[in-house]
């Protein structure tokens, strides 16, 4: 299992990031992303603090620890800014809490996140062609979701994203032990979005080549 999209403590996640990473080992994971819940009031708090453990646990574990951040709720016209002095804090993975049909997302995120220097748009809801066509130019990932709620417009993300060529990500945004998904798991739900087993295998290796760039010119290199 790779994870682009988990929460520690440091924003509304139950666990501290070293739990996480301990539970998620237990699951199979051999990749995960801590990207907690950010505007500009925390994100230069908990950005240092989750890459600081990160290479730690990633050693302890053999596994990879990426440490990232979620922006969330910010209006879509600082969306741009706040991920440019994210990434200058160590965030390595940019995700965007896109618009949702579980929560009243200001309309304009999606756009506004996909004009971006971002990787993934979580959760974008009822996203239109030209966002999803916006998201094939710029490589950015379409997420499907396995989280209760957002996970209502999976089907129509899954669609809109063979529709337009857009690369997706199977997440779990997980918040609680609970929420942790084996590859297993998390296949049944994207199958239930539509997906072929094809398509399935081809959104792993391309998380997986995402991820190997991460490192080749990242932090981590």
């Amino acid at each position: 299992m790779i994870d682009l999209h988990t929460h520690s403590i440091f924003s509304d996640g139950a666990l501290i990031p070293s739990e996480l990473v301990r539970r998620a080992w237990v699951k199979g994971y051999r990749a995960i992303a801590i990207t907690d819940h950010a505007d500009h009031a925390n994100y230069d708090f908990i950005i240092p603090r989750v890459a600081q453990v990160a290479r730690l646990l990633a050693e302890r574990h053999r596994m990879i620890v990426i440490p990232g951040v979620e922006i969330t709720h910010v209006h879509p016209a600082d969306i741009s800014a706040l991920a440019t002095e994210a990434r200058k804090k160590g965030a390595e993975i940019i995700v965007v809490h896109g618009e949702t049909l579980a929560e009243p997302v200001i309309a304009g995120t999606n756009r506004a996140a996909l004009d971006s220097s971002i990787d993934v748009l979580a959760h974008p809801g009822l996203i239109t062609d030209e966002e999803a066509q916006l998201a094939a130019e710029r490589s950015i990932f379409l997420e499907i979701t396995t989280r209760s709620g957002h996970s209502l417009s999976n089907g129509h993300v899954a669609s809109m994203a063979r529709k337009h060529g857009a690369p997706l990500v199977i997440n779990t945004d997980s918040h609680s032990p609970g929420d942790l998904a084996t590859r297993e798991e998390a296949n049944r739900i994207a199958r239930g979005a539509g997906l072929t087993e094809e398509e399935i295998s081809r959104i792993i290796s391309q998380t997986g080549a995402f991820i190997g760039r991460i490192f080749a010119y990242g932090s981590h290199s």
